[in-house]
């Protein structure tokens, strides 16, 4: 007689599980690794040489000027200032550099805020005017033939022989200055212009022809864009040309401005004071030229020498 023997679902389900639940602590039982801070990432060396080859080189040029600078003082007659001389002076005069006791006896600071208002009025004007007849000269065969002869026979000329000329139609000391800043900044805007908009790949203006544009749109769309590198390069040249001009005509016209000032202090004997603004002109041309620089590369997309 077979007897069949029923086992509880219970049973049957409890059964395999029993090994799988005996198996379970022995997983959670790893050792559980420390945490640990991350590796700290690997320094690149300071390459001392480049660096050293960086300020060496302007703190040698700068010894070497001031130690010229002391034999010349300890050799001269004349009483010709040492640097520790002129130090001390500058000192004083930039204590207060914006003084006013009337109007031939100002600081160094309304001295230079004076030559550059005059600066950026001549250099505006001839912005205006020098930048569209660039382009106009440079795109037009006929304008080009026309202004060429006189280009070439002003721009020589030395930018003082245009004083005499502002004060007689002017009749004043100060547009007379500006006259002259105008009439020196506006050649290089001129020609490098110019330049600029004749080296345009002859492609660009045949693709504008078959396309039908526009001048507007040549000019703004294909020569713009094209020009523009030679535009801020006749830029530079005319700020730093029109920087020089201005202290030398102060110094005929008188005024206010940083050339009056180199003047009126060789009137008054006072060298360490002309030496400063010999420094003084060079910073503020510096200063200029770096950020005519900046302008360019921001604007070129092009790293833009000095």
């Amino acid at each position: 007689m077979v007897s069949a023997v029923f086992h509880s679902p219970l049973e049957a389900v409890a059964a395999p599980s029993a090994p799988a639940i005996a198996a379970k602590p022995a997983a959670t039982a790893a050792p559980v690794r420390p945490l640990t801070a991350p590796e700290p990432r690997a320094r690149t060396p300071l390459d001392l040489r480049a660096f050293w080859m960086r300020v060496l080189p302007p703190l040698a040029g700068f010894g070497l000027l001031l130690l010229v600078w002391e034999i010349v003082a300890m050799r001269s007659t004349t009483g010709f200032p040492s640097p520790l001389a002129v130090w001390q002076q500058a000192l004083t005069v930039f204590s207060d550099p914006f003084y006013s006791k009337g109007p031939n006896d100002q600081g160094v600071g309304w001295n230079v805020l004076s030559s550059l208002q005059r600066v950026a009025l001549g250099f505006g004007l001839a912005a205006l005017v020098g930048i569209p007849a660039g382009f106009a000269i440079g795109r037009f065969e006929f304008l080009a033939r026309m202004f060429n002869p006189l280009i070439s026979l002003l721009r020589p000329v030395s930018p003082l022989a245009w004083l005499p000329i502002g004060l007689l139609v002017f009749k004043g000391a100060n547009p007379a200055a500006i006259w002259t800043i105008f009439i020196c900044s506006i050649w290089p805007m001129v020609i490098n212009t110019a330049v600029g908009v004749q080296r345009v790949p002859s492609d660009y203006m045949n693709v504008a022809k078959v396309l039908n544009l526009s001048e507007w749109k040549i000019l703004t769309k294909i020569l713009f864009p094209a020009v523009l590198p030679y535009m801020l390069t006749g830029v530079r040249l005319a700020v730093g040309t029109a920087w020089l001009v201005i202290v030398a005509a102060e110094m005929l016209t008188g005024g206010v401005g940083i050339g009056f000032w180199v003047w009126d202090e060789w009137n008054n004997l006072n060298v360490a004071n002309i030496i400063i603004a010999i420094f003084v002109i060079g910073i503020v041309g510096l200063v200029l030229e770096f950020a005519l620089i900046k302008l360019a590369t921001a604007f070129t997309f092009e790293e833009v020498k000095s």
